[in-house]
C-alpha cells in the first residue's frame, strides 16, 4: 500500500506531436472555444483541486512563444515547458525529468483530450495513491474482427478488451524506473501503461467516459466543436 499522506500531483502533457492525420495547424494549437485546444486541456487540470504541477513538452521551435501564451492564459499551476522529443515517449521522459521532488503521483494526459471529467481524474489519483498505478479505459462495445488483404477474418472476443484513455497515473518511483528500463532496452511504446507493466507493476482499470476521446481526425475535430458549447456550460466554470 502507498503512504496515506497526501503527496503532490504533477500532470505531464506531451504536446510535441505533428498532428499529421488532422492536417494544417498542429491540432493542439487550433482554437476550440476561443482558446487553443492545448490551453483548454491544461485548464482542466489547472482548475482541479488535487493537481499541484503541470509540465508541458512542446516542439522546440514553439517553446518560448508557448511559454508566453500559457502565462497569459492565467495557468497558476504551470511548472515548466520543456522541449519534446521525436516520439511521445521521449516527450513524456523530458517532462518527467523536471518534476519537483515533492511529487509522488504522476499523471500523463494527451494534449488533445479536452473532455475528461474531473471526477475521473480524482479516481485515477486516488487509485495511484492506494495501488501504485491506474488508467482510464472503456470496455469495447463494437464487434471486433481481424482483417487481412481487404477481407474480414475471425471475430475477436471483446469481453476483456478495453480502449485506453488518459490520464494514466503512476507512482513516481515506478514511472521513473519504467522509463529507465525502456531507455536501457531501447523499448518504444505509445502507451505509458505498457512501460510500467514491463517492470512488473500492476495497473488498475478506472472506467472512463465516452466523451474523453482523442482528437485525431477531421471528423474528431468536427465532433469536438459541436460538443464544446455544451461541455463548457457544465465544466468550464468549475474551480
Amino acid at each position: 500500500m502507498a503512504d496515506s499522506r497526501k503527496s503532490e500531483v504533477a500532470v505531464l502533457i506531451p504536446a510535441a506531436g505533428q498532428g499529421k492525420r488532422l492536417g494544417g495547424t498542429r491540432k493542439q494549437f487550433r482554437s476550440l472555444g476561443g482558446k487553443p485546444l492545448l490551453v483548454q486541456t491544461l485548464l482542466l487540470f489547472d482548475r482541479h483541486p488535487e493537481v499541484d504541477h503541470i509540465v508541458v513538452s512542446a516542439p522546440k521551435e514553439t517553446v518560448d512563444i508557448l511559454r508566453a501564451e500559457l502565462e497569459d492564459a492565467g495557468l497558476s499551476k504551470l511548472t515548466d515547458i520543456v522541449t519534446g522529443g521525436s516520439t511521445r515517449q521521449d516527450s513524456v521522459a523530458a517532462a518527467l525529468r523536471v518534476v519537483p521532488k515533492a511529487v509522488d503521483v504522476i499523471l500523463v494526459h494527451d494534449a488533445v483530450r479536452p473532455f475528461v471529467e474531473r471526477a475521473h481524474i480524482s479516481v485515477v489519483i486516488a487509485k495511484v495513491r492506494a495501488e501504485g498505478a491506474a488508467a482510464l479505459a472503456v470496455p469495447m462495445a463494437d464487434t471486433v474482427r481481424r482483417g487481412e488483404e481487404g477481407q474480414f477474418q475471425e471475430t475477436v472476443p471483446r469481453r476483456k478488451l478495453y480502449r485506453m484513455q488518459t490520464p494514466q497515473g503512476f507512482r513516481k518511483s515506478w514511472f521513473e524506473e519504467a522509463h529507465r528500463m525502456a531507455k536501457r532496452l531501447q523499448v518504444q511504446s505509445t502507451d505509458d501503461v505498457d512501460l510500467v507493466q514491463n517492470i512488473g507493476c500492476p495497473v488498475q482499470i478506472v472506467p472512463g467516459g465516452s466523451l474523453n476521446f482523442k482528437i485525431t481526425t477531421p471528423d474528431d475535430w468536427e465532433l469536438a466543436t459541436m460538443i464544446w458549447p455544451y461541455w463548457a456550460q457544465q465544466h468550464v466554470k468549475e474551480g
